[in-house]
């Protein structure tokens, strides 16, 4: 079986969406964030509800709940707090990460060049590839719902693959055909 990793900015909402439909699907997934800190959307646009990664979900869900459970039930934070406290226990930084993976989908251009950075940075230590994709999602509720189904089609047409490294060419253009909304990006990357 393929081991993924799927990667935002803050491991909230657009990654966290991806890991839930993979996980329920039966796929070797974990989840990241690329970013400095977890930002959550707050009271005001210049005043968000900023985290270190770690921070369990369940403390986010009980904070943001008791700020303002009106405000944060209206705009879905809790909703989505709700989902990733049942997913896993806190957000991840994927800088901080040692785990190697067959195949990284990133969320957002940023994300994924911050990933191939982080991995040429690491040095190759291992001598072990690994496909970075970008599925580029707008960082909203209902555009992570659709983008989450569409890495989980992606997934899936990878793990009907006999060989990846020689198949993937023909499995990104496959996807482009069939979700046009989505350019990939692609490279290799090593570990």
């Amino acid at each position: 079986m393929v081991k993924y990793a799927v990667i935002c900015a803050s491991n909230q909402n657009r990654s966290m969406e991806a890991h839930n439909v993979l996980s329920k699907k039966g796929f070797d997934i974990s989840s990241y964030g690329t970013g400095s800190m977890v930002r959550l959307p707050g009271p005001a646009i210049d005043k968000p509800n900023i985290y270190a990664f770690g921070t369990p979900y369940e403390r986010i869900y009980q904070e943001l709940k008791q700020k303002d459970p009106q405000l944060y039930t209206q705009n879905g934070i809790l909703t989505m707090v709700d989902r990733n406290r049942k997913v896993k226990e806190a957000p991840q930084r994927w800088q901080e990460s040692n785990e190697i993976y067959d195949v990284i989908i990133t969320c957002e251009e940023r994300c994924f060049d911050a990933v191939v950075e982080d991995l040429s940075n690491r040095g190759q230590g291992y001598n072990t590839s690994t496909h970075v994709l970008n599925v580029d999602i707008k960082d909203n509720h209902e555009d992570a719902l659709l983008g989450g189904r569409a890495i989980l089609q992606l997934a899936q047409m990878i793990e009907q693959a006999t060989d990846i490294d020689d198949e993937i060419g023909g499995i990104i253009d496959a996807f482009a055909a069939k979700n046009p909304n989505y350019p990939l990006l692609h490279t290799i990357a090593y570990f």
